[in-house]
């Protein structure tokens, strides 16, 4: 029975043991949103059992994977062991989607608009003092 435990694996666990994702929580999340592909088939199941041998197809990060799984880690190694679980098979030659860069100017201190002017009581009108 161990031995059989061995041969699969969760695909959220494998995803996190492979650093293919950051946490296990966000594995389960591309994997319910369909980004994930086993065999050709779409996976919602974040308890799909992988193994040795299957193909993954990975839409992260608006770049395409294609992964084919080599090896099962009992828990999570480092990046070095992480890449010898998986061979990257992605084609090369298709251009990465690139996502549209926004930036966001943003102000010098917490009370400095954008603009330059301030937020502060410098709009308010001043009081001049009576000359005596």
């Amino acid at each position: 029975m161990a031995a059989q435990m061995q041969d699969r694996q969760r695909l959220d666990k494998w995803l996190w043991h492979a650093r293919i994702t950051k946490t296990r929580t966000l594995a389960q999340k591309l994997i319910e949103s369909g980004a994930v592909r086993v065999n050709g088939q779409r996976v919602l199941d974040t308890d799909r059992k992988v193994g040795a041998g299957d193909g993954l197809t990975i839409q992260i990060h608006a770049r395409l994977r294609v992964l084919r799984i080599v090896a099962i880690a009992e828990r999570r190694g480092s990046a070095t062991v992480a890449a010898t679980l998986y061979e990257d098979i992605s084609p090369q030659g298709l251009p990465e989607k690139v996502a549209p860069a926004f930036s966001v100017p943003r102000p010098a201190n917490q009370g400095e608009k954008a603009d330059g002017s301030s937020e502060g009581n410098d709009n308010l009108p001043t009081l001049e003092k009576p000359e005596s």
